[in-house]
């Protein structure tokens, strides 16, 4: 990538998923511009390292999956796990059983409850979670219909209070 963006064929060096000491050790061939890591609510592990590095360091952080690859929407239950079809990757992952899943689907309920307290979507809310986070400076969200991407552009201004991020992380 780095004889790539010498050439003028890239124009930026970005990473997916990296711990603290690999952007260390290629950092010493380029440096690292972005970061993308799966971050929300029930996904925190970049939070005592991988998050405060990135901030230090100047590299821009673009989070995935910050509604918790549905746990986090107000449209995910216990049913409609149960439902997924056999070939839906959810099924086979530990995120979606138990016993993870029933603290997910409690953190989900209280995203819903600030939800409503705002008058937006539970989606809104959890990516404006992410964003409250100094070190993110964007999130990568994905949606299945068109009518879902008005709901969820309230995440982008939703300015999350200290009361709402405490009960969010409570």
């Amino acid at each position: 990538m780095s004889e790539l963006k010498d050439e003028g064929l890239v124009r930026h060096i970005g990473v997916s998923n990296f711990d603290v000491e690999q952007m260390r050790r290629i950092s010493s061939i380029a440096p690292v511009e972005t970061l993308q890591p799966q971050y929300s609510l029930i996904a925190r592990e970049v939070e005592p390292e991988i998050l405060p590095f990135a901030e230090r360091e100047g590299i821009g952080v673009i989070v995935y999956s910050p509604m918790g690859s549905g746990l986090l929407t107000g449209a995910m239950t216990r049913e409609r796990i149960e439902g997924l079809p056999a070939d839906d990757w959810r099924r086979d992952d530990e995120r979606f059983r138990e016993p993870q899943v029933g603290r997910h689907l409690a953190t989900a309920q209280r995203v819903i409850e600030v939800a409503r307290r705002l008058g937006v979507s539970p989606g809104a809310v959890a990516i404006a979670w992410t964003l409250h986070n100094p070190a993110v400076d964007g999130a990568i969200v994905g949606m299945r219909r068109s009518d879902q991407v008005d709901e969820l552009l309230a995440a982008a201004t939703l300015d999350l209070g200290e009361r709402d991020t405490a009960e969010l992380e409570a």
